[in-house]
């Protein structure tokens, strides 16, 4: 899949509007007064390559993202202010340090972080921006002579920031960051040309993967499933597919031992591992086991394994073992969707405006 690279354009003392995923997770920090710190910088590190790049090219670069779940509601604690102050403690091409001051144009505020870099305020404090209203991606896009889509995570929904936006800016004045580009090439590899069998693992609380699975069970040789996504309508009868369907114990926090068993018998023989979305609360200590082990059997496989989504990165970080997955990509959600359907809204708005 030829996209358009942010090389192809010609930025140069022009506003560029990056979108990137900022969806980080935050930690409170009682020594400071209860103030919320960055736990991982991942994401933010991710999109440096692209703002560095812009900056070496002489554009003014206007960053949107988002933070958490506020639901269109002004919510203090998922702030990017948080961001903000982290991204300052990263060098860039132009300073060695950016400083934090306020910004404001029009009705979109944010922290003017260098004469050529703005960060704006959470676009999930308006309820515009998951709706996808056409008024409020206009204004947006009005900010910008040129968009960026670096967000590969965020572009499985249709958002203001990631399908409105491209709709207002003629096609050779949009293209996507160096860090969605990478993750396209990645997947696009492993969906077309996968060492087989093909083992996909579905976790966690998001119902949104039941319609992705429904999609990759002609694609998979096998779908394990775990986490909540037991419990909900849909999967227990996803289609008349030989597959395992994973039995939770009884508070519901993990799968049994049993169903590990089972798991770790089919992922031994994989070719490819697939994993979206923990078995249970690996959180908690006493409920950590399933996950644990999967993701032990996962590295003990020797499979091309693929990884995606915050929560399965967090425990794979947990059990250290980050470090041993061949490929892990920024969002759970939109790897699954780009899996089963060979692109995303995100892309298509790109391309086809």
């Amino acid at each position: 899949m030829r996209l358009p690279s942010v090389k192809d354009l010609s930025v140069a003392n022009k506003k560029v509007l990056l979108r990137t995923n900022y969806d980080v997770p935050l930690l409170r920090q009682p020594a400071d007064q209860g103030k919320l710190l960055v736990a991982d910088a991942t994401r933010i590190e991710e999109s440096l390559p692209t703002i560095n790049y812009l900056l070496s090219q002489k554009a003014k670069v206007i960053i949107v993202s988002h933070l958490g779940r506020p639901g269109g509601k002004i919510v203090l604690e998922l702030s990017l202010r948080s961001v903000a102050e982290e991204i300052s403690n990263f060098q860039f091409s132009i300073s060695n340090k950016f400083s934090i001051s306020n910004f404001q144009t029009g009705e979109f505020k944010g922290w003017k972080l260098d004469e050529q870099v703005v960060l704006l305020e959470n676009l999930r404090f308006y309820p515009e921006e998951e709706a996808n209203d056409l008024e409020f991606a206009k204004k947006l896009a009005s900010l910008g002579d040129f968009y960026v889509n670096d967000a590969f995570a965020c572009s499985h929904r249709k958002h203001a920031s990631v399908v409105g936006i491209p709709k207002f800016l003629p096609v050779s004045r949009r293209a996507f960051g160096f860090d969605f580009l990478e993750e396209v090439k990645a997947l696009t590899k492993i969906k077309d040309n996968p060492r087989r069998p093909v083992v996909v693992i579905l976790g966690g609380v998001k119902k949104n993967k039941i319609e992705a699975a429904k999609k990759l069970v002609f694609w998979a040789d096998h779908i394990l499933v775990g986490g909540k996504l037991v419990e909900y309508d849909g999967i227990p009868n996803l289609i008349k597919h030989p597959k395992i369907d994973a039995d939770l114990i009884k508070d519901g926090q993990d799968i049994t031992m049993e169903t590990v068993k089972k798991f770790k018998k089919i992922i031994a023989k994989a070719g490819t591992v697939v994993w979206a979305g923990p078995m249970g609360n690996f959180y908690d200590k006493k409920h950590e086991r399933g996950t644990r082990e999967i993701a032990e059997a996962i590295v003990k496989s020797g499979a091309f394994s693929v990884v995606g989504g915050g929560d399965t990165e967090a425990a794979l970080t947990k059990f250290g073992l980050d470090k041993k997955i061949d490929f892990i990509s920024s969002g759970g959600g939109a790897m699954l969707a780009f899996l089963a359907e060979g692109t995303l809204p995100g892309i298509e708005a790109i391309k086809n405006g």
